[in-house]
C-alpha cells in the first residue's frame, strides 16, 4: 500500500466545515499531518540547498500557486498549468541544486501523482503555523499562494493540529519506517501524532499497520510455542515470518540469535569477527546473489538490557574472492560485550536465517608486545590501542609472587630481578558507554632473566716499542689483564676491535654479535701484549662475556703507523740537505728530526701534500748529521706502537779543490806549472775532535773526515776542450784517498809537455765514496796550458 494516498479533492462544504464561514465555494476536506514520503529528509536537504522555503517555490517566484484543487502554477495573464511529470522534467534539465530537486520530485510524481501536492500542503501549513502572522491571508500570499486560495489555506492551517518538534520528526520519518517494514517503529511514530485531524491516508495507514502487527504477533506466539515444544526448525520459520512482517521486531530477532548462535564446540562460526585497533572486521561466506546483508550489533548495557544498532548494509555483489563478503565496524563501543549479526534481506524483507558471530569483548589488547632481558632487568614495550584510559602491568616472579609494576607510555622496566622465569601481563582499561571501568583480559608473556658478566671497569694500554700491553679491572673479578673462561662456562674478557661506532660502556650485547677477538700476534705467550699490524688505527674495547651474553666495556684508541722506508739525504749547493723517502701509505704526517755533530737538534712536521709538492729540505750545518723520520699519530690521545725509526747519517760536508798554479819565473826562464789539490772539511781540527769525543757524540756522528776518501785523478787533453771523463786524455796526476787524507794539500809539478800544447786539464774523483765528497772545480779557462 502506498503511504502517500490521496488527500481528497476540493469539495462543497456546509455546516461546521472550515471555510463555510468564509463563503468559499471550495475548501480542503483533508489536511496532511505527515508528508508520508519516503526519503523526505533527503528531499528536504535538497530543497534547502536550493534556497527554497517550500517546494512550491521551485515553479517560479511571486504569487499564483494554487493548492486547494490540485497543484497548479500560473501561465500567462490568466492561465494556469497543472504540475505534472513533463513540467518537472523540463525543470530538471541542467545542473545545480534546483535541477536535482526537480528530478527527485519527478520520480516521486511518477510513483504517486498526489505525493507532490501533499508535500506542498504539509510545508505551507507548517510555515503558516510557525509564522507570527500566519492567520492573515497576506502571509499566505507572501509564500507565493494565489490570492483566491490564500484565505482557505490560512483556515486549513488554523484547523489542523499544530505539531511540536518531536511530532514533526515522527511525521517526517514515518514513511521511511513503513517502507522498511519497521512496524514496531511505525507504531511508536504514529502514537506520537495527534489522534485527531483530517488525514484519510494517515487513518488508512493506522488500520493497515494494526492488521499487520496482529499477524506479526500471532507468528511470534506460534514461534514461542514451537520453541517451548523443542521444535527449533518450526520456531525458526515463525520467527522469520515475524521479521518479514515486522523487520524491527526485537523479540523475534533476539530469539533467532539465541537459537543460531555458535555453540561452544564449534571451532569457527559462519560469521567471523576479529577485533583490531579501533574497529571490528567481519567476514562471511555469501555465494547467493541478490541478497543484501543487514549488519546488526547487539550490545549488553550496564543496566542488563541489550542495545541494538544497525552497522551497515552490504550487497552480496560486494564480496571478495571466493564469494566472501566483509565489512568493518569503525564505531565499536569500547568497554562493551557485543555480538554481530548478518541478516539476509531481499527486496526489503528478511530472506533467511541470520548469521550470528560469537560474543566479542570490545577491549582491544596492546599490540606489538615484546620483552627484552638484561642484567637483572626485563624491559617491555607495546603499542597502546586508541581509546584505552590506562594500561597496567602485572608481574609474577620465579617464586610465584605477583605484584603490579609502574609503567609509562608504552613501556616498563623491571629491575633488580633474580635469575629465572618472569611472567608479565599487560591489561588495557576502558570506560564503557554507561561510565563503568572495564579491563581487558590482558596479554601475557614470559621472559627468563639470565646471569650476566660483571662489566669491565677500566682498560689501559701502554706502548712497548712496536707492541701494546693491555690491562683492565673488573669483568671476571681477577683484573690485571687476565683473560678467564673456557668455552663460555665462566666469565671472560675479550679484546675486540669495533668496526663502527663503539657501544657505550655497560651496553648489553649478544655474544654472537660481537666481533672476532683481536688476532694480533702476541709478543709473549700468556701475556696480553699484542703487536698490531702496521697501518692499524682501531678502537680496542674490553668486553665481558658470559655464555651468550656480553657487556661492553671501555675502549682505547690504538695506532701502529707504517714504517718509513727509503730514507736518504744529499747536501745541496745552497747548504741545505735534501731528504728523500718513500712516503708510508695511510700516513698523513711525518715527524722528521735531526742531530748535528755539535749537539744541536731540530724537528720538523711534514704533511704528505707538502712533501709531494715541495719535497723536504733541512737547514743543517756542514758538519755530520743524523736524520730520523717517524709517522705522527693520527689522533691525539692514541696509544701508538711506533715502528723503528728510519734514519740515515750524513757525513760532514767534505770537498776536494784543485787548481793550476802558473810556473814561477826563474832568471831567464819560466819554471814548471803546479797542480795544487786541497782537502777541506768542517771540524777537522784536533781540538774540535777532542771536544766532540768529550761530549759523547763521536760514537753517534762522524765529526771528522771519513776514513775512506775517493781517489783524485787529473787528466790532460790536447786543445781547449775539457776532457769528458777520466779516460778521455792522458793521466798527469793520481792521488790516493789515504794520501790526501793524511797530507790535506798536495802539490804536483807537471812534467813538460804531457801532450801537445795547448792542452786542457780536468780533475775527477774515483772510487766507491766519490759521491760522498764534493769536487770543487775552478774555471775551465784557468786549466788551459799553452
Amino acid at each position: 500500500m502506498s503511504v502517500a494516498g490521496t488527500t481528497g479533492g476540493a469539495v462543497q462544504v456546509a455546516g461546521l466545515e472550515f471555510g463555510h464561514h468564509l463563503g468559499l465555494p471550495q475548501a480542503l476536506s483533508a489536511l496532511p499531518l505527515s508528508p508520508l514520503t519516503p526519503g523526505y529528509a533527503h528531499l528536504l536537504a535538497t530543497q534547502r540547498a536550493a534556497g527554497l522555503r517550500h517546494i512550491g517555490e521551485l515553479f517560479g517566484p511571486g504569487a499564483g500557486l494554487r493548492v486547494l484543487d490540485g497543484l497548479f502554477v500560473p501561465v500567462g495573464a490568466r492561465g494556469q498549468r497543472r504540475v505534472d511529470h513533463a513540467l518537472l522534467t523540463d525543470l530538471g534539465r541542467g545542473a545545480g541544486p534546483t535541477a536535482t530537486l526537480a528530478n527527485e520530485l519527478a520520480e516521486l510524481h511518477r510513483q504517486d501523482p498526489q505525493t507532490l501536492r501533499r508535500v506542498v500542503l504539509y510545508q505551507l501549513i507548517e510555515l503558516l503555523q510557525d509564522h507570527p502572522h500566519g492567520q492573515h491571508p497576506d502571509t499566505a500570499r507572501s509564500l507565493g499562494v494565489h490570492a483566491e486560495e490564500a484565505a482557505g489555506l490560512v483556515a486549513a492551517a488554523r484547523v489542523r493540529p499544530v505539531l511540536d518538534k518531536g511530532q514533526r520528526a515522527a511525521a517526517e520519518s514515518l514513511a521511511d519506517a513503513w517502507a522498511e517494514h519497521r512496524l514496531r517503529r511505525a507504531r511508536k511514530l504514529l502514537e506520537r501524532l495527534p489522534p485527531t485531524g483530517r488525514d484519510p491516508s494517515l487513518s488508512t495507514l493506522r488500520v493497515t499497520l494494526s492488521r499487520r502487527l496482529g499477524h506479526a504477533d500471532a507468528a511470534l506466539e506460534a514461534a514461542r510455542a514451537a520453541e517451548q515444544a523443542g521444535d527449533t526448525e518450526a520456531a525458526t520459520e515463525e520467527y522469520l515470518r515475524t521479521l518479514r512482517l515486522a523487520a524491527d521486531d526485537r523479540k523475534a530477532l533476539f530469539s533467532l540469535v539465541r537459537i543460531h548462535r555458535p555453540r561452544h564446540d564449534d571451532r569457527t562460526g559462519r560469521l567471523r569477527c576479529e577485533l583490531r585497533a579501533g574497529s571490528a572486521v567481519l567476514a562471511w561466506d555469501a555465494a547467493e546473489p541478490g541478497i543484501t546483508w543487514r549488519i546488526l550489533r547487539l550490545r549488553r548495557t550496564g543496566r542488563g538490557s541489550t542495545e541494538l544498532r544497525e552497522v551497515c548494509l552490504v550487497p552480496s555483489d560486494a564480496g571478495g574472492t571466493g564469494g566472501v563478503c566483509g565489512t568493518e565496524d569503525r564505531t565499536i563501543p569500547l568497554g562493551s560485550m557485543v555480538r554481530y549479526v548478518a541478516l539476509p534481506v531481499r527486496q526489503g524483507r528478511v530472506d533467511g536465517v541470520p548469521l550470528v558471530a560469537r560474543e566479542l569483548p570490545v577491549t582491544p589488547e596492546v599490540g606489538e608486545f615484546a620483552l627484552a632481558d638484561g642484567r637483572e632487568r626485563i624491559d617491555g614495550t607495546w603499542r597502546t590501542p586508541p581509546g584505552a584510559t590506562k594500561v597496567t602491568v602485572e608481574h609474577t616472579g620465579p617464586d610465584g609472587t605477583t605484584g603490579s609494576l609502574p609503567c609509562q607510555s608504552g613501556r616498563f622496566a623491571a629491575t633488580g630481578l633474580q635469575p629465572g622465569p618472569h611472567r608479565f601481563r599487560v591489561v588495557c582499561h576502558y570506560r564503557a558507554p554507561e561510565g563503568q571501568a572495564v579491563a581487558s583480559f590482558g596479554v601475557g608473556a614470559t621472559r627468563t632473566v639470565h646471569r650476566w658478566p660483571e662489566p669491565v671497569r677500566t682498560l689501559t694500554a701502554t706502548a712497548e716499542g712496536e707492541a701494546i700491553r693491555f690491562a683492565w679491572t673488573g669483568g671476571d673479578g681477577t683484573g690485571a689483564g687476565a683473560e678467564a673462561g673456557v668455552n663460555g662456562t665462566a666469565p671472560e674478557v675479550r679484546l675486540v676491535r669495533w668496526p663502527g661506532e663503539v657501544p657505550a660502556p655497560g651496553t648489553e650485547l649478544a655474544a654472537a654479535e660481537l666481533p672476532e677477538p683481536l688476532s694480533w700476534p702476541r709478543r709473549n705467550d700468556g701475556e696480553p701484549v699484542l703487536c698490531p699490524p702496521p697501518g692499524t688505527h682501531a678502537e680496542v674495547a674490553a668486553v665481558a662475556v658470559l655464555g651468550e651474553r656480553a657487556v661492553a666495556g671501555p675502549a682505547v684508541t690504538v695506532e701502529a703507523p707504517v714504517a718509513v722506508t727509503g730514507l736518504s739525504a744529499r747536501r745541496q749547493p745552497d747548504g741545505q740537505v735534501q731528504v728523500v723517502l718513500d712516503w708510508p701509505e695511510g700516513t698523513g704526517l711525518l715527524i722528521v728530526s735531526w742531530t748535528e755533530s755539535g749537539g744541536r737538534t731540530g724537528e720538523q712536521a711534514v704533511t704528505a701534500h707538502q712533501y709531494r709538492r715541495q719535497g723536504l729540505r733541512l737547514p743543517v750545518g756542514r758538519g755530520g748529521v743524523r736524520i730520523r723520520a717517524v709517522p705522527a699519530p693520527r689522533a691525539s690521545g692514541s696509544v701508538v706502537a711506533l715502528p723503528s725509526a728510519a734514519e740515515t747519517v750524513l757525513p760532514p760536508d767534505t770537498s776536494v779543490a784543485y787548481r793550476l798554479v802558473p810556473a814561477p819565473r826563474r832568471m831567464l826562464r819560466r819554471g814548471k806549472p803546479l797542480i795544487r789539490v786541497t782537502l777541506s772539511s768542517p771540524d777537522t781540527s784536533p781540538d774540535a775532535c777532542a771536544d766532540a769525543c768529550a761530549e759523547g757524540t763521536q760514537s753517534e756522528l762522524p765529526v771528522h773526515l771519513p776514513e775512506h776518501l775517493p781517489e783524485f785523478v787529473c787528466v790532460a787533453r790536447s786543445g781547449t776542450l775539457r776532457p769528458r771523463g777520466p779516460a778521455d786524455g792522458t793521466t798527469v796526476l793520481r792521488i790516493a784517498g789515504a794520501e790526501l787524507l793524511e797530507l790535506r794539500t798536495v802539490e804536483h809539478e807537471l812534467d813538460s809537455a804531457p801532450c801537445p800544447v795547448p792542452y786542457t786539464l780536468r780533475g775527477f774523483l774515483l772510487g766507491a765514496h766519490a759521491t760522498s765528497v764534493r769536487l770543487e772545480e775552478p774555471s775551465p779557462a784557468t786549466l788551459v796550458v799553452r
